[in-house]
């Protein structure tokens, strides 16, 4: 009973982690992309406003979590529900 509930609890905080970087990854991709942007952007005009480069990546990474506010959501309830069953049934006299 006791290694059955180590390796739960090992596959319990191994998806966690890869349920944490699928949630992370579109927003950093999106601050990659828009970074990339701005500072081809600024090269070509040789615009060095420091400013100019944070403002654009803030406002795409607020507006993708936004948007993907629902399936992040459904994605953590899910994960939660696992941990909920997988307790009941190891626990379950």
């Amino acid at each position: 009973m006791n290694s059955d509930l180590t390796q739960v609890a090992v596959d319990l905080a191994r998806r966690a982690l890869v349920l944490s970087m699928e949630l992370s990854l579109p927003m950093l991709l999106i601050g990659l992309i828009v970074g990339v942007l701005v500072s081809l952007l600024q090269a070509l005009t040789q615009i060095q406003e420091q400013t100019l480069s944070f403002i654009p990546k803030l406002v795409a990474v607020t507006a993708a979590m936004f948007a993907l506010l629902p399936w992040m959501l459904t994605v953590i309830t899910e994960y939660t529900r696992e941990v909920f069953v997988q307790m009941r049934t190891l626990l379950a006299p």
